[in-house]
C-alpha cells in the first residue's frame, strides 16, 4: 500500500509540472496569429459603437431600438 501512495504522489507531481516554457522562448511562441483577437481595442471601440447605435441595453443580445445600421 505504501508504493501505492508514493506511485499516485509521483504521477500527480508529474502532471502538475505541465510543460514549462522558458521565458526567451515565450516571444518565439507568442505569435500574433494565435491570439484570440487580433486587434482588441479595435473590437472593443467596434462593440461600443454598435451599442450606441443599436440604443438597446445589451448591444449583441435580444431586440434593438435603434435604427439597425452599421
Amino acid at each position: 500500500m505504501n508504493k501505492c501512495v508514493l506511485l499516485m504522489l509521483s504521477l500527480t507531481l508529474l502532471s502538475l509540472s505541465g510543460c514549462a516554457v522558458a521565458p526567451w522562448e515565450r516571444g518565439i511562441l507568442a505569435k500574433a496569429q494565435m491570439a484570440l483577437e487580433p486587434h482588441p481595442s479595435q473590437t472593443e471601440y467596434r462593440g461600443h459603437t454598435y451599442g450606441s447605435r443599436e440604443a438597446a441595453s445589451g448591444s449583441s443580445s435580444g431586440a434593438g431600438g435603434g435604427c439597425g445600421c452599421y
